[in-house]
C-alpha cells in the first residue's frame, strides 16, 4: 500500500515533524500552498521530504505577515520573495506609523485623563493627512500675522515658518501636535497671541517696538535665570539694576505690556510645543523666568 511507502508521510506525520496541527496542514494543503505529493489507496493525502521544507518556508512567510495568496504566488514561481517581501516593508512601515499614532493617542489621553469625546478629538487631529495638518497651521498663520501692520518682508517670513510633521513622527512629536493642533485651533489663544504681536513686532518706519526686548529674545531669559539663582526678588533694588541693563530708555510700560500679553497668550508654551513638533532641540521652559521679570517691572512701575 501506498501509505505504507517508508518514503511518504501522512499529515499526522507531517504535523508530527514540523510541530503543526493537523488542521493548520489541511487548510494549507486546500489552499495549495502544501499540496500532496500523492495519494494513498484509502484516499489520504502524503507527502515527502520536500513537502517538510516547503512547509518550513510556508512557516516562516506566515510568521512574516504574508497572506496564503502571496505565499502561493511565491512558491508557484508567479513572484519571487524579494518582490513580496518589498511589498510587505512598505505595508509594516504604514502600520507601524499607524501603530505610533495610536500609542501617541493613548498616552496622551492616559496622562490627561481624558473623556471619550476628548478622544476622539484628539484620534482625528493626530490621523490629519499632511494637506490637513498644513490647513489648520496655515489658517492660524493667516489670522494672527496676516493682518499686522508690519514690512511685507518680515510678513512674508512670519506666514512662510513651517511647522511639519514629519511622515514618521515620534510618538513624542504626535503628543506634542495633538497639543498643538488644540491650541492653534483656540480663536481665545489666536487673539492673545496677535495682541502680543502688535507690541512686539516694529511698524514700517519704526525699527524696533519696545515689546521687542522680550518675545524670542534668550538672552533676557538667561540674563534672569542668573539673577534668580544669586535669590535676587524681583521687587528689590537689585532687580532694578537688572532692568536697567536689560532694557535701557526703552518704555517699561510697553515691555510690561507685551510681557504680560505674551505670559496669557502662552507664547513660551507654543515655542516649545513647535520645537517638539519638528523635533529640535527646545530650551527649558522660561515660563518662571518671565513672570519674575513681569513682577520686577511692575514693581518698577509702582516706585
Amino acid at each position: 500500500m501506498e501509505d505504507e511507502r517508508p518514503d511518504v508521510l501522512t499529515i499526522g506525520q507531517l504535523a508530527h515533524c514540523t510541530g503543526l496541527s493537523v488542521r493548520t496542514l489541511r487548510f494549507w494543503s486546500d489552499e495549495g500552498a502544501v499540496p500532496p505529493v500523492a495519494r494513498s489507496a484509502s484516499g489520504y493525502r502524503l507527502y515527502d521530504a520536500e513537502s517538510v521544507a516547503r512547509v518550513e518556508l510556508v512557516r516562516t512567510l506566515r510568521e512574516l505577515g504574508l497572506g496564503l495568496d502571496d505565499v502561493c504566488r511565491v512558491l508557484s514561481g508567479r513572484t519571487t520573495v524579494a518582490e513580496v517581501a518589498d511589498a510587505h516593508v512598505a505595508a509594516l512601515d504604514a502600520q507601524i506609523r499607524s501603530l505610533k499614532v495610536s500609542r501617541a493617542v493613548l498616552s496622551t489621553v492616559s496622562k490627561r485623563g481624558s473623556t471619550a469625546e476628548e478622544t476622539a478629538l484628539m484620534n482625528r487631529l493626530a490621523r490629519l493627512s499632511a494637506a490637513e495638518r498644513k490647513q489648520i497651521i496655515d489658517e492660524f498663520k493667516e489670522e494672527v500675522f496676516g493682518c499686522l501692520d508690519v514690512d511685507p518682508r518680515l510678513r512674508d517670513r512670519l506666514r512662510t515658518f513651517s511647522i511639519e510633521l514629519p511622515d514618521d513622527p515620534t510618538p513624542e512629536q504626535v503628543d506634542a501636535w495633538i497639543e498643538l493642533a488644540e491650541l492653534v485651533r483656540d480663536p481665545g489663544f489666536r487673539a492673545r497671541m496677535r495682541t502680543m504681536l502688535e507690541l512686539s513686532t516694529p511698524v514700517p518706519g519704526q525699527s524696533r517696538a519696545p515689546g521687542a526686548s522680550i518675545w524670542w529674545a534668550r538672552q533676557v531669559v538667561q540674563t534672569v535665570v542668573k539673577v534668580r539663582e544669586r535669590g535676587i526678588a524681583p521687587e528689590g533694588p537689585a532687580a532694578a539694576e537688572v532692568l536697567a541693563e536689560l532694557f535701557g530708555d526703552a518704555d517699561r510700560a510697553a515691555v510690561l505690556l507685551c510681557l504680560e500679553a505674551g505670559i496669557e497668550a502662552g507664547a513660551e508654551r507654543y515655542r516649545r510645543l513647535v520645537a517638539r513638533v519638528r523635533g529640535q532641540y527646545s530650551s527649558p521652559d522660561a515660563s518662571e523666568e518671565l513672570e519674575w521679570l513681569a513682577r520686577a517691572l511692575r514693581a518698577t512701575d509702582q516706585a
